[in-house]
């Protein structure tokens, strides 16, 4: 996290996401029943704390950084699910939209002479348009809005989940 933006944009859209979602997916055919629910809540805890603690974060990466592991938590999800592909369609979505958050957040933060607190970052639409305009459209994606990447790689996990474990978390068994 505190490295150079180019270097946190690589590690978080590509390099700390994969291995982790990657070797689940590999083994997912050897965990059982018990385990798959297991990690189902894990992923699903991991994925609202984490977006929680996003929210309160006044550092223009940490914010990103938690986002990430939100995203990692429907990964986590989307393994233990009976669609686990989907984890890896939405670890791929992922990695674009992030990357380009992280690269947004980079210029911003240089052009506010490496000022990364948020509360102290208004109006730098008006300077960097653009790089706005790509943010929103990069956040848009990871909140899952509609005909975004996003959307098209959340909405089966949310539906697989839904389907798997009912509209309020009961438990099959």
């Amino acid at each position: 996290m505190e490295g150079p933006t180019p270097v946190s944009s690589l590690l978080h859209a590509a390099t700390m996401v994969c291995a982790g979602v990657i070797l689940l997916f590999r083994v997912n055919v050897i965990m059982g029943g018990p385990i798959l629910s297991i990690l189902a809540i894990v992923g699903g805890l991991t994925l609202i704390l984490a977006a929680l603690t996003a929210l309160h974060q006044p550092d223009f990466k940490r914010v990103v950084a938690y986002s990430t592991l939100s995203q990692l938590g429907y990964m986590v999800l989307a393994v233990s699910l009976p669609l686990p592909e989907v984890a890896l369609f939405h670890m791929w979505c992922h990695a674009f939209f992030k990357a380009l958050l992280f690269m947004c957040s980079g210029l911003v933060i240089h052009c506010m002479a490496e000022d990364q607190d948020l509360r102290t970052t208004g109006g730098v639409y008006l300077v960097l348009p653009l790089t706005a305009v790509c943010s929103l459209i990069a956040t848009l994606a990871l909140a899952g809005a509609p005909f975004l990447s996003g959307f098209y790689s959340k909405e089966p996990i949310i539906l697989s989940a839904v389907y798997a474990y009912g509209p309020l978390g009961s438990w099959p068994g």
